[in-house]
């Protein structure tokens, strides 16, 4: 086998590589024997095939199989003799793909990792902020469970419907004068002033009484489900029937019970055990962001564009899904295609850096995943998928990739929770508000 390198410039390099006819033929032959060891054909005892046959049924398999496994082969060698590691798969392109002889000439490309020299990471300073749970918090859930809670009195006086009631309707949809599938229904309950299906609907039955009928106009939103609605000017026929008032019901003993609870403190100290544990993971969030923005000041080394491509080619997907969904924020909509693609890559470039610097620190610092954080993490994403849980565990053993995708993150949150041990950290107690506001990536 001859290997001759062809390009070693930057991180990239790339080699051509000839095998020469003889050594294939020799392991074509060999192979094939094996084949004829096994086949099984209607007039030949085993083992007693033709080697003519055996080549004639199974020769275009069995080539095709040893060009794959020559090519892997020699790929793994290569990198093994080069000393590098490979930024992504390396590429293969085939210049000659001989049948039975010739030569066997192909192409790899590949980039590498770069040297990653780990900087000093002593005399590092970080602030860790912290948020209490105060009363006021408890107490806005609390008004917010038994809002959530609340019941409806029917409203017995001769009144209209203001914002807050309760109105019972029928109605009938329809577009362009005909009734539309799905747009009918009797008994519904409509909260004035609350949220409606579609934007306006419930807003125009304030002022009704019970009996009374009323033609309203709405407009569907350009994304909503049905698409032969989507963006549709349409009216509903509504009959009110009968009229109900909220009644919140008091925030005490009975309404834990209410809900499966023993008592009014038992909701108040999950509230105190929910909001400390949002209030950590904020907590967590910002340390860990100012971390990054104090190692991004420390990686001078190149990110191999093959993975900045592929890091931004997800970001820029779901900017793209933001865009087509309107939620881009002001900022990133008042820019330019140009300039918001150079933003986004420059992002991509410092994720692809830090993890590379995050990986290497945790190499050299021999930080491991284990197998029981890697089922962990397996449980938690068959957990997204009720009923399929066993369909999630197998396709984890089929695609080792997919268990590196699980792997990545988990060690790199070690390799963060080592450096903040490692770090010289000032708590400060700040609002949960300020401990929400998560500062853009300093870039």
């Amino acid at each position: 086998m001859q290997v001759t390198p062809t390009l070693n410039e930057g991180l990239k390099r790339a080699f051509t590589v000839v095998v020469p006819s003889a050594d294939l033929q020799a392991r074509r032959a060999a192979r094939l024997a094996e084949v004829a060891r096994t086949i099984k054909l209607p007039g030949f005892r085993p083992g007693k095939v033709p080697a003519s046959l055996v080549k004639q049924r199974h020769g275009a398999a069995v080539n095709a199989e040893l060009m794959e496994e020559v090519i892997n082969d020699t790929v793994g060698k290569l990198v093994q003799e080069q000393d590098v590691r490979p930024a992504m798969q390396p590429k293969v392109d085939l210049v000659s793909a001989p049948d039975s002889e010739g030569d066997l000439e192909f192409k790899i490309e590949m980039e590498v990792l770069p040297e990653i020299a780990v900087p000093d990471l002593s005399g590092l300073k970080l602030t860790r902020l912290t948020s209490k749970v105060d009363e006021e918090v408890v107490n806005k859930a609390l008004a917010d469970l038994a809002r959530r809670s609340r019941k409806f009195e029917a409203i017995e006086e001769d009144r209209a419907a203001v914002k807050g009631d309760v109105v019972c309707v029928d109605f009938v949809g329809k577009l362009d004068g005909t009734p539309f599938d799905g747009g009918t229904a009797e008994d519904v309950n409509v909260e004035i002033g609350g949220e409606g299906f579609i934007p306006g609907f419930a807003e125009q039955m304030e002022g009704m009484k019970a009996g009374e009928e009323r033609v309203i106009n709405v407009t569907f939103p350009e994304d909503y489900q049905a698409e032969e609605l989507a963006g549709k000017a349409v009216t509903f026929d509504i009959k009110a029937k009968s009229l109900k008032k909220p009644v919140d019901p008091e925030i005490n003993d009975d309404l834990a019970k209410d809900i499966g609870l023993d008592s009014i403190e038992q909701i108040r100290s999950l509230i105190t055990e929910q909001a400390e544990g949002e209030y950590k993971q904020l907590s967590r969030l910002r340390i860990k962001r100012e971390l990054l923005d104090a190692l991004s000041e420390k990686t001078d080394f190149e990110a191999p564009q093959s993975m900045v491509d592929a890091e931004f080619g997800q970001i820029w997907a779901r900017v793209e899904q933001d865009r087509e969904a309107g939620r881009m924020d002001e900022e990133d909509a008042g820019k330019d295609e140009e300039t918001l693609r150079a933003d986004y890559r420059r992002i991509a470039e410092r994720r692809v850096k830090l993890g590379l610097l995050l990986a290497e620190i945790g190499r050299k610092q021999e930080i491991q995943v284990s197998r029981e954080e890697l089922l962990g993490a397996m449980q938690q994403e068959a957990q997204r998928y009720p009923g399929q849980e066993k369909m999630v565990f197998e396709f984890f053993s089929k695609n080792p990739q997919a268990v590196e995708g699980l792997r990545g993150p988990i060690l790199e949150n070690k390799v963060v929770d080592y450096l903040i041990e490692l770090a010289d950290v000032t708590e400060k107690e700040v609002t949960p508000e300020e401990l929400a506001e998560i500062p853009p990536a300093e870039l």
